[in-house]
This record gives structure tokens, sequence and C-alpha cells, in this order.
């Protein structure tokens, strides 16, 4: 396929309200289109990681996300075709309902798209210039439809809705009543879903599984989705519709460039210092451009699996990211050689970047079942989510930034930690919702960890700062450090 004058043809699938089965229909229509002989590239809108695992799956390369929040408006378009390059069409899922995103109090009432939510999925869609297929959860809906698209229509104009998918249809009569629905308004019907239990992808506290945990199963409900999706979708029409797209392609966002500002001209080391990355079951949340940086900064990146393997051989710093250590503490516990690696490592200096689980993971022992050891805090496990964005300044000095530096991260979790003791400053502080100050994370002199997620494309000085770290650190013993 010849890419669009708009770029790379995309599309953006979205829904009036979260639970429609935009991640079922995403999936499954990524998965038909690469059975059809495209190269699709999988996008989710904010900060999930989950998602972005099955689109993985169903496209057969990395699904990255696009969070203006996180990484701010302008690097939008550029992250969109750093992931699009190669493919001959994107397909976006977007987040919540279309008009859903962040807004602050001082921006209730304001003009614009900030008064739309700034990172909603209608946000996002206007910075690339995509247009719009909505999946309608039909299993409430008639006549009425009509009113309701005729709503979302007409709510923002810089935003165009190319057609909608029916999903969860009962029959054959309350399909055709809502095709006259769709007509009524002028919206082209891109596809009927039939109600079908064995689409729905096992969940538990913090949402779906990670495709990562289930391996086998995740890849089997993937080929399911995909088997009926291409049987339910018009896939020429979707086609048709991401070459309506109407803004051109950016110059694609460079791991390389966006490290540059901060490269001092100094000599690269002899050696690439080797970084490790947790992967694993246990591990499973993190950003693709995460890696790329790491690499570009002049690092070797190695996974390891914290459920059975040791620290790689030349561990010089170390990166633990979010996921389930609360689903797997005991196997987590009774790896007691890589506990005594990641305690040997951040004794000699060695620094360890920890987000949300790896804050975790660090830990003494969660709800008495033992973790690393490294940080001198105890995790609990319990019924409370804490969900959302936060704009935060660095209390102290530490491996990855400056007191005082602002960042805006995400928080997604039902754990909390206490501090011990022994317990050094704070990694984070800012104020909540109410106007109250609260602090978060662990910042001692070799390990920067909190439950802030960051996404690293907003960070790269950061990241600089910590591989410089790790090649004034590198390990030199031939086996585990």
């Amino acid at each position: 396929m010849v890419a669009a004058a708009g770029g790379v043809p995309t599309v953006v699938i979205a829904a009036p309200s979260s639970g429609s089965g935009k991640t079922t229909v995403t999936t499954g229509l990524i998965g038909a289109l690469r059975a059809a002989g495209h190269r699709v590239a999988p996008f989710k809108v904010g900060p999930d990681y989950i998602d972005p695992g099955y689109h993985a799956v169903a496209a057969g390369r990395p699904g990255r996300n696009l969070d203006p929040n996180l990484v701010g408006e302008d690097l939008i378009a550029p992250l969109f075709a750093h992931g699009a390059a190669g493919a001959d069409i994107a397909v976006v899922e977007g987040v919540m309902g279309l008009f859903d995103g962040r807004i602050t109090s001082d921006e209730v009432g304001a003009a614009g798209t900030d008064a739309l939510g700034i990172g909603s999925t209608a946000h996002v869609a206007s910075i690339i210039g995509a247009p719009v297929v909505l999946v309608v959860d039909a299993g409430g809906h008639s006549q009425s439809l009509a009113a309701v698209l005729h709503g979302f229509l007409s709510y923002d104009s810089s935003v165009h809705i190319a057609g909608v998918i029916l999903n969860r249809v009962g029959s054959p009569r309350h399909e055709m009543v809502l095709r006259q629905a769709c007509a009524r308004v002028g919206v082209p019907v891109f596809g009927v879903v039939r109600r079908d239990p064995s689409l729905t992808v096992p969940s538990r506290h913090l949402g779906l599984i990670p495709a990562a945990e289930r391996s086998a199963d995740a890849v089997a409900a993937v080929a399911s989705m995909t088997d009926h999706l291409r049987d339910s979708l018009d896939l020429p029409a979707i086609v048709a519709a991401a070459r309506q797209r109407r803004v051109p392609d950016a110059a694609p966002w460079s791991a390389a460039e966006a490290l540059a500002p901060y490269v001092d001209g100094a000599p690269a080391p002899a050696a690439r210092p080797v970084v490790a990355v947790a992967g694993g079951a246990a591990f499973t949340f993190g950003y693709a451009e995460h890696a790329e940086m790491l690499r570009a900064a002049g690092a070797e990146v190695v996974a390891f699996d914290p459920l059975c393997d040791r620290l790689p051989p030349g561990t010089a710093g170390v990166v633990i990211g979010g996921g389930f250590p609360e689903e797997h503490a005991e196997e987590l516990g009774a790896n007691v050689e890589l506990r005594a690696d990641l305690r040997a490592h951040a004794a000699a200096g060695r620094p360890i970047h920890a987000e949300c689980a790896g804050l975790i993971y660090l830990a003494e022992h969660l709800d008495g079942r033992p973790m690393s050891g490294v940080l001198d805090i105890a995790g609990s496990f319990g019924p409370r989510l804490t969900l959302g964005y936060r704009d935060a300044v660095a209390v102290s000095d530490s491996v990855l930034f400056r007191a005082g530096e602002r960042v805006t991260g995400h928080e997604f979790h039902r754990s909390t930690v206490t501090a011990g003791e022994g317990a050094a400053t704070p990694a984070w502080a800012w104020r909540d919702a109410e106007g109250r100050g609260a602090t978060d994370g662990v910042v001692t002199t070799a390990v920067h960890a909190s439950y802030l997620h960051l996404h690293p494309a907003a960070i790269p000085e950061a990241l600089h700062r910590f591989l410089a770290r790790v090649g004034s650190r590198s390990c030199t013993m031939p086996t585990n450090c």
C-alpha cells in the first residue's frame, strides 16, 4: 500500500464510554489486517501498559503509547511517526470515552481542546489527523442510538468520525434497527459484532491480565479475536477510512536525537555497560522507547526474569518497571540468589531505577513474604486503587533527577509502602486534588524508586544521567555482581 497524502493511513478506535469493547475490537482488527497482508503499527492512547501487550501479539511488533499528559503535545506526532515506521497502516486504540481526558480545576470552562480533556482520544486523533471509528456497545441501544451518534458527530468539529462498529448485537432484527439508526444520521457501519462470551479476556484487580503472563493463552485469545473480527468487520471500508488521514507524518522521534543535547562530548566507553531490565510474568509494564533510549545512550540492554534468573554477568545498572509482584510473591521470594545480587549491586553504588512494582520488589517484604530487601520499606496489598496523573517535583538529587526538577507521571496500584527507620529521602513531592501535600518513593545513593510511572521520551536528561552513572560503575567481575 502507498501512504496517503496525510502520511501512513491511520484509524483511531474509540467509544462513547469505557467498557464498550475497544480492546477486543482493536486487537481483532489489528490481527485481521495483518492476516490480510498489512504491516500494522499498533498504538494505545494514554498510560496503559496492558492493552499494548495484546496489540503486540496481534501485530507482531511492539505496541506503543501516545499520551500528551506524559510527554507533552509536541512529542505525540513524532512518537507516532517513529512507531509507524515501516507500516502501511496504523491502528490506535482510544482511552475511556472519546472526549474523556485529564482536566484540572483551573481548566474547567476553558475553550478549546483543553476543555475536552488533555490526552483524550479526541485530542490525540486531532493531533495526528486521523479519522475515528466509534465502537458502540449496542446491548442497550435501539432507535435512540441515532441521537447518541448525532451528539458525538456534532460535539467537536476537529474530530472526524468516519463510521461505527456495532458491538454485542443480539439478533438480526436488532442489527436491522441499529443500522437504520446509523443511516438516519449518515454514519456508515463498518462492522457488526455479535454477542460472544468467548471473546472476553480474563481480568483481575488492575484490569486485563497482561498478555506476557498468559503466554500461550494470550496467543490463543488473540487468534480467537482475529478470527471473529475478520468475519465481522468490513476491512476494505476501514482501510479506506484510514486513508482519509488529514495530517502528514511528522519527522520521526529519535532516541539518539533526544539524548544528543545532554551528551558532553566525552568519548564513549570502550565496552557497552550492561543494563539489566526486569521482565517475565511479574514485570510486564514498560514503554518500548525505554530500551531504545538506553541502547542509544550506549548501553547493552539485557532482559532478566526475577522469578528465576540472577543478574546478568557484568550488570552495571538495573531497571525494574511495573507489573504484578503480588501475584508472584512466593516465586520472587524464593529466588534468594537474585535478592542477594540486588542488595550487593546497590551496596556497591551501582544504580537502580524502579517504578511501582519495582518499588515493591525492592522492599524488605510484601505482606510478610520476602522481597529483595534493597530498601528499608515494607509493602502491603489492599483494596484501595490509587490511580491518576501526578505533577511531581524531585525532592533531592538522585541517580536520575536533580532536586527541583518537575515531571508528570502516572500512578496505578493497590499496594502501599511503609518506610522503616533506615529509609532515605522521598523521591517525589506533589499536591493532591484537594491541595494537600504528598510524597512518594525512596532515594538512596544508588536507588531511585517510586510508584510514579514516567515515559522515557519525556525525561531524556534523566536517562542520560542514569547511563552516565552506569558507565562510571561498570562491573568488572566475570560473573554476577
